[in-house]
């Protein structure tokens, strides 16, 4: 029986972290050629996760250029992704989440009547500019795809809601598989900064901040706050990897640069992320990701911005939303920061997201499409 050609399509470092497991789990499976294309929507953020994770790309699209705009991305994605298909000939094609690389890579599969697998599926805030773009990217993903992986049963139920019942596996999310590959005690880091910070005696804090919605007013509040935050508590060290983003950079310069105990470091790998992050006192962070890695590693999250997709840490308590209003940002931080029982009652270890076997039950699953295996039992039983 001929294999099937399974083709996973990323572009930025997020996707990288949670699609690469899923690239190398459908390489062990028999009957699955396991074909990479990325678009290098972030290239360098994404070169450095497709080299801790030892994945290789077959075909790479190569897009990103300065200050590129939603429309460049989408469109170069989209033509990129004929010759690829093409070129390929894909029997399904893998997107994740909510990028506007997921979006043209679903579109052009529908293009030419393939099928798509639709990773991190059915996450929803429902207001479609926030996120900005990743909300209407990921409906209308789900317009296209065949087949739905979603990390928990909420998300399942935000498709049911929209009469999308077919296809639909609850499966545990692919960032936990690889955290339980990245994260050692034993961990050295490459940046030496990283490796001077006191970890046991001090409250290291990783900070991200990066988000489209989050350009201007919201942005500025949320770099005051994190410098009242260094300033006024001095057990703290604020570690802030900076983003590649121009906005981004301006504004960590110009409101951060000279703080006290805050340390501008250049974007990390996957893995010195993933370690720093294990070892850090509590998260402040607009990512979608840290979301879901830091409740697996039993740290508190303060989410900058204000709402979130992912609303089953806030329910298990490790997750909280800050906003984006710098009184509201430093208050709950310094209780945290200065109120242990507080912080007990977030620092633990909760993890609604996965429990490391997400990228099995996607392969499963795809077999079982195609007539090749049993369908998976969901993540968590239900």
């Amino acid at each position: 029986m001929k294999n099937l050609r399974i083709m996973s399509v990323f572009g930025t470092r997020p996707e990288a972290i949670k699609m690469a497991p899923l690239v190398q789990e459908l390489a062990r499976r028999d009957g699955i050629d396991s074909l990479c294309c990325v678009t290098a929507q972030h290239r360098q953020m994404l070169d450095s996760v497709l080299e801790v994770f030892h994945v290789t790309p077959d075909y790479d699209l190569d897009i990103m250029t300065p200050r590129q705009t939603l429309s460049t991305i989408t469109s170069k994605c989209l033509l990129g992704m004929e010759e690829a298909i093409k070129a390929m000939e894909p029997d399904m094609i893998l997107v994740h989440g909510d990028t506007s690389t997921t979006f043209a890579g679903a579109l052009a599969a529908f293009y030419h009547q393939i099928p798509v697998g639709h990773v991190e599926a059915g996450l929803r805030t429902y207001d479609k500019y926030s996120p900005y773009p990743e909300e209407m990217n990921r409906k209308l993903v789900s317009s296209i795809a065949d087949l739905y992986f979603c990390p928990t049963v909420a998300n399942r139920d935000n498709l049911s809601r929209e009469a999308i019942e077919k296809g639909v596996f609850v499966t545990g999310n692919t960032v936990i598989d690889a955290l339980k590959t990245t994260v050692r005690a034993e961990y050295v880091f490459a940046t030496p900064e990283l490796n001077d910070l006191d970890y046991v005696n001090r409250k290291v804090c990783l900070v991200t901040c990066h988000r489209r919605e989050n350009y201007g007013k919201p942005m500025e509040q949320i770099m005051l706050a994190l410098r009242q935050i260094a300033e006024e508590n001095q057990d703290v060290d604020l570690v802030y990897p900076v983003h590649l983003s121009p906005v981004v950079q301006e504004a960590a310069e110009k409101y951060l640069r000279g703080a006290p105990r805050v340390h501008l470091i250049a974007p990390l790998p996957a893995d010195e992320m993933h370690n720093l992050m294990a070892r850090s006192y509590m998260v402040l962070t607009d990512s979608g990701g840290l979301q879901e890695e830091a409740p697996a590693l039993g740290k508190p999250v303060l989410v900058l911005r204000r709402e979130t997709e992912r609303p089953e840490a806030v329910a298990a308590g490790t997750v909280r939303l800050a906003g984006v209003v710098q009184d509201d940002i430093v208050t709950m931080a310094t209780r945290l920061i200065r109120d242990k029982a507080a912080y007990e009652t977030m620092a633990k270890a909760v993890n609604p997201y996965g429990d490391g076997n997400a990228c099995a039950r996607i392969a499963d699953a795809i077999l079982w499409h195609f007539g090749r295996g049993e369908a998976p039992a969901p993540f968590g039983g239900d």
